[in-house]
């Protein structure tokens, strides 16, 4: 079975790469000729674990194309371009519709038509593929997990233009291959399934900030409390209960925006909606006031190495970084800053380096701004001897198993004033 891959953005290019894994040959287009001769090449400025060498181990099994007409040859096509956010997070549909509109002008008479891209409520039926070939499958990726999500799905949502017939076979020969529960229902459905996915998500986690904010203030340790709390069933193992600095990376806040405009428009009450954006506004400001509680003195010309500017661990997406946006704040001030795969082309003023050492060497203070794995293993008795002063703003609590405190370490984290459980 040939499987068409339309759009080869993050979403379009793991699809791609996930399908080919699981044995399918692969057409894959992108509008962008540039694109898809870099992909030819085997190269990719997306930087997502296992991505590169399931590239290159099914090289076999994926063809790139320049033009969306050599789709043709495909029996079921995903439209797989992620949808970009403005300033506002309202989706730009402009690519989306770009691309459908190639695809559908090429289209055989029996080829299925599957709809990945994040789209609003009544998106899909507005688009005219007649016959039942076309659906809606809500894609549930996350950056950084995205082809274990991909490879090991919990469940597949399809939205179909009739729920009570059976999945073309096409669609579902390759649901089969995952062995997972499939959930059919409308497309509108569908699309606001994906919406509630991320509403209830953005629920949790500003719930854990306002409650480790809590903590902060009344002198609790927000990470005593969640163990307890993942032990009730209602609330689960696997709840997002980890505070952490504001809502980021866009989709989140895409769906939020969605949202917003539908309870307005249908007159439902939606202050919740307000409400989670204000919190994540609050803790994205986390930092700063953190920063600014050390009182450092500018005439000494403190330096501050800032390790992390992705808005996650894993991923080179800086869309809505925390990080970037603690560095706006701090444009004063003598900045040195490291990632492992970031790097920044618009922000003159401060100094980015090739390895962390060079951003600690004789830094006044280390802010973890993102928790990559490879600053977890920073030793943190090398730390105190390259460090003019010992202070590190860790929100992550990424050196909770080295305990910063026994080294002499101002330790400050999300969720609690305490350094340590063998000081108290």
């Amino acid at each position: 079975m040939i499987i068409g891959i339309a759009g080869l953005s993050h979403l379009g290019l793991v699809t791609a790469v996930g399908l080919a894994e699981k044995g399918f040959q692969i057409l894959a287009w992108d509008p962008n000729a540039i694109n898809v001769e870099d992909l030819k090449a085997g190269n990719t400025t997306i930087s997502e674990p296992q991505l590169t060498e399931l590239l290159s181990k099914n090289t076999n099994n994926i063809k790139f194309v320049k033009s969306c007409s050599e789709l043709k040859n495909a029996e079921l096509i995903y439209i797989a371009s992620d949808t970009p956010t403005d300033e506002t997070n309202s989706s730009d549909l402009s690519l989306v519709n770009k691309i459908i509109k190639a695809v559908i002008n090429c289209l055989e008479k029996d080829t299925v038509l599957a709809i990945l891209s994040q789209v609003p409520p009544g998106f899909t039926k507005s688009i005219d593929v007649p016959g039942c070939r076309l659906f809606y499958q809500v894609e549930t990726l996350v950056l950084g997990e995205a082809l274990n999500r991909f490879l090991s799905p919990e469940r597949f949502i399809i939205g179909c233009e009739n729920p009570s017939k059976e999945i073309h076979p096409r669609l579902a020969k390759v649901l089969k291959k995952f062995n997972c529960p499939v959930l059919t229902m409308s497309y509108e459905s569908a699309e606001i399934a994906k919406i509630s996915i991320n509403s209830i998500l953005t629920s949790q986690v500003s719930t854990a900030n306002m409650l480790s904010a809590l903590c902060e203030s009344i002198g609790a340790d927000w990470s005593e409390i969640v163990p307890a709390l993942r032990l009730d069933k209602r609330i689960g193992k696997k709840a997002y209960l980890k505070p952490g600095l504001g809502l980021a990376g866009g989709n989140l806040e895409r769906d939020l925006s969605v949202l917003d405009d539908l309870t307005a428009q249908y007159k439902i009450e939606n202050t919740q909606i307000k409400g989670w954006l204000k919190t994540s506004k609050i803790q994205k400001n986390w930092l700063h006031r953190k920063f600014l509680s050390l009182d450092l003195d500018k005439r000494q010309d403190p330096k501050v190495a800032v390790l992390g500017l992705a808005y996650k661990e894993n991923t080179n997406s800086i869309k809505n970084s925390s990080a970037i946006h603690f560095l706006n704040q701090i444009r004063d001030y003598n900045v040195y800053v490291h990632d492992p795969v970031v790097k920044l082309l618009n922000m003159s003023w401060l100094k980015q380096v090739d390895n962390s050492t060079e951003a600690l060497k004789n830094a006044d203070v280390l802010i973890l701004a993102t928790p990559w794995p490879e600053y977890k293993n920073l030793q943190l008795k090398t730390l105190h001897s390259l460090m003019k002063r010992p202070i590190i703003i860790d929100p992550s609590s990424l050196f909770s198993t080295q305990n910063p405190s026994k080294y002499g370490f101002k330790w400050i984290r999300l969720g609690t004033t305490k350094h340590s459980k063998s000081e108290r």
